[in-house]
């Protein structure tokens, strides 16, 4: 379907709504509404004084020939992580679908004449939370510029809400299909310089560790990759602050006793020293100079990050992590802290209708907020490689190089590994070094995960293209095994292999694949 102005148009406010069809503005009262052509897609604006504003939706009614017809199936993508759950299913016009979507009418592993996928989305770095519904008539793009759960107040300013772009491709696989509509919704995507791959101590630890076992895991992953000329991470997880999974982050705890000097041992090895954080977090109230009117109105045990002395106290703590010496920083849990739900259980947007808090800032949109912390940490970090963790996946695409874009795969629970590591590595790849660099996680390396399946996901991230980090208990390799993960790391070390997902359309846990263009079985279910 080729772009177009929308059949119509609406805005939803506190105490009503206007609407519009057939035509591409309007206004009322103190708010004016425009959908624009503009040289990258549909450009769509609000202003308004006073009134506090929620959505706009915009609806385009399908004519012959706008989508595939006969066997269709749709796949979403979601609004953070990835939690097992992407698929491509038929059209339901009751599923909410974040920030674009797929249909597509025939299947990968088949040839691909007369094949045909069309895309609905919007650009990154939108001003707004955007996601769609499609159903047998039309489709559906709700933009919401709420401020938490309530309408944002613009007092005055044009928000630049998001630009809508579609797709339509024939004679190519949906996978091949869906790069390049990412690319029409990121141009501007930042990588790094070398591949990313080495350890993170989180899936045999779990956060019990130390200073003492950080050095013996950096020793591990040192000595499976002498020889290489790419140097590997070793990324030290929750555990090394003074309390479990909360700030604040100004230094260790008493198995942490020195964390620069650390970062300094872990160089010395010929290791990149990597580190963890959660920014907003702040249970325990124990954290230097905060004030209580930095906290969240929706729950104090969280700072606002639409408070600018918290963006003040965030760009800080990165600094300070970057002058300890670590030249990579995963920060996590910032939309779980600023939202209070995991993705997973927001089946529309990540504000439900009845909650009705805002954020200290009333006059930006929930996202204008996210977008300028993430743009704080990545001016704060300089130099330094920035993993998002539980990142809002549209929203931090161009801030940082490396996106987690599935939930913990883990070190105790194969089942768990298979599910989400497997479904993001498949339903996500089609972003890698286009939004991002795509980390599906580790491989939680312990005695409770059998070798022949942590094998199978071993060998997927090191063909995959995409980073491989590996949490190794100490002394339950074998000689054998040891060489195996040896041989992994040399593969990822210069990352050049592609893979892409075959039987994906058919399959939430794809068994099929092209590595390098040849077609390969990777048996996860033997």
């Amino acid at each position: 379907m080729n772009i177009r102005t929308p059949d119509k148009i609406m805005l939803m406010y506190d105490g009503g709504t206007a609407e519009k069809k057939g035509e591409n503005s309007f206004t009322q009262g103190d708010i004016s509404l425009s959908c624009v052509m503009g040289e990258k897609g549909l450009n769509v604006s609000v202003k308004a004084d006073f009134t506090p504003l929620k959505y706009i939706t915009l609806r385009w009614n399908f004519a012959d020939g706008d989508i595939p017809t006969g066997f269709t199936k749709v796949l979403g993508d979601e609004w953070e992580r990835a939690y097992g759950t992407m698929e491509w299913r038929s059209i339901n016009p009751d599923v909410f679908m974040p920030w674009y979507f797929f249909i597509t009418n025939s299947s990968d592993d088949m040839p691909c004449d007369n094949r045909r996928t069309c895309a609905f989305g919007v650009r990154v770095r939108p001003n707004s939370l955007c996601f769609w519904n499609l159903d047998g008539a039309g489709a559906t793009l709700w933009i919401d510029i709420r401020n938490g759960g309530s309408g944002v107040v613009l007092g005055g300013r044009t928000l630049d809400a998001a630009t809508v772009v579609f797709g339509d491709y024939n004679n190519i696989s949906a996978f091949e299909a869906g790069q390049s509509f990412c690319r029409s919704m990121c141009d501007d995507g930042i990588f790094t310089k070398t591949p990313v791959y080495g350890s993170n101590n989180w899936y045999y630890a779990y956060g019990n560790s130390s200073h003492e076992e950080i050095i013996r895991d950096a020793s591990i992953v040192a000595n499976a990759t002498k020889g290489l000329e790419n140097r590997p991470f070793m990324v030290i997880d929750d555990g090394w602050q003074p309390y479990n999974c909360d700030g604040p982050w100004h230094c260790g705890n008493k198995k942490f006793p020195d964390m620069k000097r650390l970062a300094e041992e872990i160089s010395q090895m010929d290791v990149k020293p990597g580190i963890w954080i959660r920014f907003l977090a702040d249970t325990v109230k124990l954290s230097p100079g905060v004030k209580d009117e930095w906290r969240l109105s929706r729950n104090n045990a969280f700072l606002d990050p639409s408070h600018p002395e918290v963006v003040e106290h965030v760009k800080q703590d990165t600094k300070r992590i970057v002058d300890w010496g670590y030249k990579l920083i995963k920060h996590d849990y910032s939309t779980f802290d600023m939202f209070g739900s995991w993705a997973m259980h927001c089946p529309k947007s990540l504000v439900g209708e009845e909650d009705n808090w805002s954020f200290y800032d009333r006059g930006r949109t929930s996202a204008e907020i996210v977008l300028d912390f993430y743009r704080a940490i990545r001016e704060a970090a300089g130099d330094t490689l920035l993993i998002g963790c539980n990142t809002i996946s549209h929203l931090c695409a161009g801030l940082v190089e490396i996106n987690r874009t599935g939930d913990d795969t883990s070190g105790k629970d194969w089942l768990r590994t298979r599910k989400f590591g497997v479904n993001t590595l498949a339903f996500r790849m089609s972003q890698h070094n286009i939004f991002y660099t795509v980390d599906a996680d580790c491989v939680g390396i312990t005695e409770l995960v059998p070798w022949d399946k942590n094998r199978l996901w071993l060998k997927a991230l090191a063909i995959s293209g995409s980073p491989l980090f590996v949490s190794c208990k100490p002394d339950v390799l074998d000689s054998e095994q040891e060489k195996e993960l040896a041989e992994a790391f040399a593969v990822n070390s210069v990352q050049t292999d592609t893979l892409k997902p075959l039987d994906w359309i058919e399959s939430t846990c794809p068994q099929k694949w092209l590595h390098n263009g040849e077609e390969i079985i990777l048996p996860w279910f033997e």
